[in-house]
């Protein structure tokens, strides 16, 4: 948790547009979607991510019933992602947010399972992040996680 307020601190200083913390509506609204990413949808993705990527490293087999079991979780939470990003282009409303870039880590790392596709049945998710993966802060992020 130090980190997101690590990050919120960084914003509030550097980027508050991020944060729309001059509107109130709108910083509620980007708060609301900031706990959906930690306690939802990060939260779904981290186990996935351990099994496929950490696990095999240490050594470990990749526990199959685990990657399952979270894959019915994030599946739930990106039809919420998928309903409410077909009426608006990013998740706080039509303005890019803290909100949505910390998805951008542990999406990246999606990529690198094979469960990498798992936004193709999300056509609105998948405009999302096809959009932030657009931006060059975004790319800059994704070109310094390549192993």
């Amino acid at each position: 948790m130090k980190s997101r307020a690590i990050c919120k601190y960084a914003c509030r200083k550097n980027k508050p547009e991020l944060l729309k913390e001059g509107d109130i509506k709108e910083s509620a609204m980007v708060d609301v979607w900031l706990e959906v990413e930690a306690h939802q949808y990060t939260a779904a993705l981290s186990p996935i991510l351990f099994e496929c990527l950490i696990h095999p490293m240490l050594g470990g087999a990749t526990d199959q019933k685990v990657i399952d079991d979270n894959l019915v979780k994030i599946k739930n939470v990106l039809a919420v992602y998928e309903a409410h990003l077909s009426k608006s282009k990013y998740l706080a409303g039509d303005f890019l947010s803290l909100a949505d870039l910390n998805h951008v880590s542990v999406t990246l790392c999606l990529a690198a399972t094979p469960y990498a596709s798992l936004f193709d049945a999300y056509p609105h998710v998948k405009a999302w992040w096809t959009d932030l993966l657009a931006r060059p802060s975004v790319q800059k992020v994704a070109a310094l996680m390549k192993p």
